[in-house]
């Protein structure tokens, strides 16, 4: 068991495979398209806020505690995978976002701000402001400050101030996005 647990592939593919068979068990040919949309909606969802909520109530404040010799294990290794999947389940939290909107029928009412789609509006529009800055600021300015794009002493140290504001920003709109999210009554 150690073995299978200490495999990242192995879980994720075991816990897929379990999802499919639940969802068809509890759905049978009832299964659709929607449904499915929304467990991947909820999955990159989770992800891309779990990652921010780490970077801003984890890393960031901890980096100064952390001696200058050992700053390279986060810096090259731990941050950049991290980015990884937090921009693509940013991308990934949005799509899905909106492929349940369509196949509820009310995408354009709710980018529209429209009737009784407008509080799950309000949360989409709120998302697709967050993944831009994933997306155009902070992960520009998050490739000099790890040295990905090279940029001077000045540059990177500019380039952290306005990737930390960026995902602060994030933070602080995840708040309101999360009621809208949740209190939208759209079916």
């Amino acid at each position: 068991m150690a073995k299978f647990f200490g495999n990242l592939n192995a879980v994720v593919i075991a816990g897929l495979v379990l999802t499919v068979a639940v969802m068809f068990g509890l759905h049978g040919d009832g299964l659709t398209a929607n449904s499915v949309a929304r467990w991947a909606h909820l999955f990159f969802g989770v992800l891309w806020i779990g990652l921010l909520y780490y970077f801003n109530f984890v890393q960031v404040p901890q980096m100064p505690k952390i001696a200058d010799e050992h700053k390279p294990a986060v810096s090259k290794h731990i941050a950049p995978s991290a980015l990884f999947y937090f921009r693509w389940a940013a991308a990934f939290t949005v799509l899905t976002g909106l492929i349940v909107a369509h196949l509820s029928g009310y995408l354009h009412d709710a980018l529209m701000l429209k009737g009784s789609y407008r509080m799950i509006g309000v949360g989409m529009w709120v998302a697709i402001v967050m993944a831009a800055n994933v997306w155009f600021i902070i992960w520009p300015n998050q490739k000099k400050v790890l040295g990905i794009v090279e940029a001077s002493a000045e540059a990177k140290a500019a380039a952290g101030k306005m990737a930390m504001m960026a995902s602060r920003t994030n933070t602080l709109l995840s708040l309101p996005m999360f009621y809208t999210m949740i209190s939208a009554n759209h079916g």
